[in-house]
């Protein structure tokens, strides 16, 4: 099986978690390729996160929610080889974000904190001394570096509000700054290459309130740029930029559909559809992942236990391209390649 082509997500079995492998063919097409036992457990229920899996080179990264650890595995032509397991330098790791190097977890567990380690040369993870802080919030959901890897940005849902963490010398994160959040839940987000943040908010799941916001933290500022764009939906909670940074897509967990936002140079966000709806997915929809070649978009369908397929066009609309089942209801993360 090929290393480019493939889609990841995690079981998060309370029994044992595993990570599921799909290959997938050019035109967004998936097929099941294995199931990796982690080694840890999971919790068996939703952890209201984005970020469960992470990749960076050759290795595959995993949050066991309920052992409190973190998994390492080998991409291989022939599956995934379990390396290392690690402790998550707290409890319950829901997220996690790679850069130069680093590997941060945030544990949504106790107080809730972040913690850095360093990638060694085979993959393998190694805690930083001293490289652990506290949340200035609660409720965390996600957390990534930006893309000069000098910041972490972490969303807090129960709090409404988004921590950023300078990240100094050796890696290690400095104390939290905390920011309001524009719109309240703010939950996922993605970054583009230019260092805008787009951040979904939640709005507690209530019917037609979802919107987006887009903030600049570059050089570690944190500044509005579109407040609150709404899509009209229920639940927006997941979201997925395009490699080229044109366009990102917002999963509507209670409106079973997806929005697209076009994205201006400067950051700013307007829908792709005046009703908000882009696409229709499965029941319930949760993760997303945008593949790696940037024509591919894929859906984990938390509600019928499914992963939607979809090719996106030069306009940013969607099409169609498949669906595969067999996927637990519980099931966290999703990553494409």
């Amino acid at each position: 099986r090929g290393l480019l082509l493939a889609v990841y997500t995690s079981t998060n079995a309370a029994a044992g978690n595993a990570v599921l492998a799909f290959d997938r063919a050019r035109g967004g097409g998936l097929t099941p390729a294995g199931s990796y036992p982690t080694g840890g457990t999971g919790t068996g229920g939703g952890l209201g996160n984005q970020g469960a899996l992470a990749i960076a080179g050759h290795r595959l990264y995993a949050v066991n929610a309920g052992s409190g650890d973190i998994s390492v595995f080998a991409l291989r032509h022939h599956g995934l080889t379990l390396l290392q397991r690690v402790p998550s330098g707290g409890a319950r790791p829901i997220s996690l974000t790679v850069s130069d190097g680093l590997l941060y977890a945030v544990n949504a567990g106790g107080a809730g904190n972040v913690a850095g380690f360093r990638i060694g040369e085979r993959g393998r993870l190694r805690a930083i001394p001293g490289a652990v802080q506290p949340l200035a919030g609660a409720g965390p959901a996600q957390i990534s570096f930006a893309p000069d890897g000098r910041t972490l940005v972490v969303t807090e849902k129960a709090t409404n509000s988004i921590d950023t963490f300078a990240v100094g010398r050796g890696g290690r994160a400095a104390p939290a700054v905390s920011h309001v959040s524009n719109g309240a839940t703010p939950f996922g987000f993605a970054f583009d290459p230019a260092g805008h943040a787009i951040v979904s908010e939640a709005h507690g799941g209530a019917a037609g309130a979802s919107t987006v916001s887009s903030y600049d933290v570059r050089g570690g500022a944190f500044a509005s740029i579109s407040v609150s764009v709404p899509d009209f939906q229920g639940a927006a909670c997941w979201v997925a930029v395009t490699r080229g940074g044109r366009f990102a897509y917002v999963t509507n967990t209670a409106s079973n559909n997806v929005s697209g936002y076009r994205i201006a140079a400067d950051g700013s966000l307007s829908l792709l559809d005046h009703s908000g709806v882009t696409a229709p997915t499965g029941a319930a929809p949760t993760d997303v992942a945008d593949g790696a070649e940037g024509h591919a978009l894929f859906v984990l369908n938390s509600g019928d236990g499914t992963i939607s397929s979809y090719r996106q066009r030069f306009d940013g609309s969607l099409v169609a391209s498949g669906t595969v089942g067999g996927v637990p209801a519980g099931a966290t993360g999703l990553i494409a390649e």
